[in-house]
């Protein structure tokens, strides 16, 4: 005897969700302002008449896409390490002004985590404006009502510290009522980019003859190449020395500006202070050097080296 199959709830087409999820970056915001606002004037085309096209029979095929993560529009451009990575999430409610639709949307919430290279469990990330706290410290976040063409907006920033591939992962989460019923429902949204490096640092340091027996002096040259994509202005760059230190800049007051690929060489004076530095493993550390720089959009960007010093002779 022949069973009935029961359709599963994996056969049922889903049906879409009255709130939709918008990403803009900063970057793709500033590109996209037109550089020339004036309109071209329009160029007549000639095209042949329809019936005159010779009619190509197409192959009745199946086309079966892959599911995979967006990415960013190619208007983001790229991310570099030392950047902070900004974007607005925008929640809007599909549901038009005027329209017989019984549904509400209400309690829409959003949140987001940032999936990093080096870690495999996702870090949360903070949303700004923060949401109204509720008063017990235990109950969750509500959400807020969303009319018809409404909209929440929200900016997530996160300090990218490491190369390689980064996932912004998005969650919306809303309640959808009916005349008759309420459900609550949730979409996710996967955004990929590539993370790379902007600034690459090369230092050497060496002994420079002193005048005082006890107290020592160094030279310490760094070469600053700008690996990136973009074009970049150097805002500062600082040897925060240690206890015991203190340096001196010997690069003027100028602000670089390097393109792609170009090299920037810069050197400080180091001296001791009070007495001979600390020695660890026969070696003597200075301190750290910072740089900072901007990008072709205003965005800034940030680099901290590791300990830097010199062999003890």
């Amino acid at each position: 005897m022949a069973h009935q199959r029961v359709p599963s709830t994996i056969d049922a087409v889903k049906e879409p969700h009255s709130v939709s999820l918008k990403e803009l970056t900063i970057k793709q915001t500033l590109s996209s302002l037109p550089l020339n606002p004036t309109p071209s004037p329009a160029v007549p085309l000639s095209l042949p008449r329809p019936h005159s096209l010779p009619r190509i029979p197409l192959p009745q095929t199946r086309c079966i896409h892959p599911l995979s993560p967006p990415h960013p529009p190619p208007a983001f451009g790229s991310a570099y390490v030392g950047e902070t990575f900004s974007c607005t999430l925008c929640a809007n409610n599909e549901i038009l002004p005027g329209t017989t639709s019984p549904k509400t949307i209400s309690n829409v919430r959003i949140e987001a985590e940032m999936k990093i290279p080096s870690s495999a469990t996702p870090t949360s990330l903070p949303l700004s404006p923060p949401s109204p706290s509720p008063s017990d410290e235990n109950e969750k976040d509500t959400g807020v009502d969303l009319h018809a063409s409404k909209s929440l907006q929200k900016i997530v920033n996160f300090d990218l510290k490491e190369e390689g591939s980064h996932v912004l992962a998005v969650t919306v989460t809303y309640t959808e009522t009916t005349a008759t019923s309420g459900r609550v429902r949730t979409f996710r949204k996967l955004y990929q980019f590539i993370c790379k490096g902007c600034m690459v640092v090369r230092t050497k340091a060496g002994p420079l003859p002193s005048s005082s027996s006890s107290l020592r002096k160094w030279a310490l040259e760094a070469q600053l190449e700008n690996c990136g994509e973009d074009t970049i202005c150097l805002d500062g760059v600082v040897l925060e020395t240690r206890d015991g230190f203190r340096s001196v800049g010997l690069n003027g007051e100028e602000r670089p500006v390097l393109m792609p690929g170009d090299v920037r060489q810069v050197c400080f004076l180091v001296e001791e202070v009070d007495g001979p530095g600390k020695e660890e493993a026969g070696r003597i550390v200075f301190g750290v050097l910072s740089i900072g720089w901007r990008g072709t959009m205003g965005n800034r960007g940030f680099l901290s080296t590791g300990a830097l010093g010199a062999k003890v002779t």
